[in-house]
């Protein structure tokens, strides 16, 4: 992992940085941060490592809770190229939409195609986060994400015990996310737009209904997926204090 810059602002250091292909950012308390939980923030499609409300949400958990935060850009997001196949699904997104077409068919393809890849970037993130001394390997690790970042982080989780408790939100729902959701047992946040026109709430009942989990929460709120309101920023920090520890008197139940 190299670092390629580092700013500080309000309390919080933010550094990007590079792994091989995967570009990133760290968001950190300048109060530091040795055995702070760790979470991973997956951005949606279309979007990027630094998009608008991934970035309220890493600052709120960075500022509320004394959290270490990282997010990577998925391929071909962000400061990564994209491949003639992802230019091809962006493109006929596009048209679906202004056709006032279905778009549910084709995002769940290209979400599936980008959390295959997603998800050993994540994994070769994870192992250099651990190795890095102000963060360590006993840090408790939480992940979080909405669209892209829920099918990525449901095919993370299923596989990779390391992470401890999810936070997802609105996503088009397919098989495959029914069949990785039914291996989790881990404590999951979920919440359920429910007012989007493009996102089906009852797919969304059904993947909930879907989890393992013995603890597990439903969130509905009214609205579309995107922007996400701040109160649900605010549950998902006292979400992951309570399960990862670690956390101000503010973000306590």
């Amino acid at each position: 992992m190299h670092f390629t810059s580092e700013t500080s602002s309000n309390g919080v250091i933010e550094r990007n940085f590079t792994l091989d292909e995967i570009t990133g950012v760290l968001w950190s308390p300048t109060s530091g941060t040795v055995e702070a939980p760790l979470l991973l923030s997956g951005h949606s499609g279309g979007m990027h490592k630094k998009a608008p409300g991934l970035v309220a949400s890493a600052l709120h958990g960075v500022a509320t809770c004394g959290f270490t935060v990282a997010a990577i850009d998925a391929p071909g997001h962000g400061d990564r190229p994209r491949n003639p196949q992802d230019q091809r699904w962006a493109e006929a997104i596009r048209r679906a939409r202004a056709a006032r077409e279905p778009i549910a068919p084709i995002v769940i393809d290209y979400n599936m195609s980008l959390a295959e890849r997603a998800v050993p970037e994540w994994q070769a993130t994870l192992d250099a986060l651990q190795a890095l001394p102000e963060i360590g390997a006993e840090a408790p690790i939480g992940y979080g994400g909405v669209s892209l970042g829920v099918v990525t982080g449901l095919m993370l989780a299923a596989v990779e015990s390391r992470i401890a408790a999810v936070s997802f939100g609105g996503v088009f729902v397919n098989d495959a996310l029914i069949e990785a959701a039914g291996k989790l047992t881990l404590p999951v946040e979920y919440r359920i737009p429910w007012d989007d026109e493009e996102i089906d709430r009852a797919s969304g009942v059904a993947l909930f209904e879907a989890f393992a989990s013995k603890e597990k929460t439903l969130h509905a709120y009214s609205g579309r997926h995107y922007p996400v309101p701040e109160y649900q920023r605010d549950s998902s920090a006292r979400f992951f204090a309570r399960h990862l520890g670690r956390a101000a008197d503010t973000a306590s139940d």
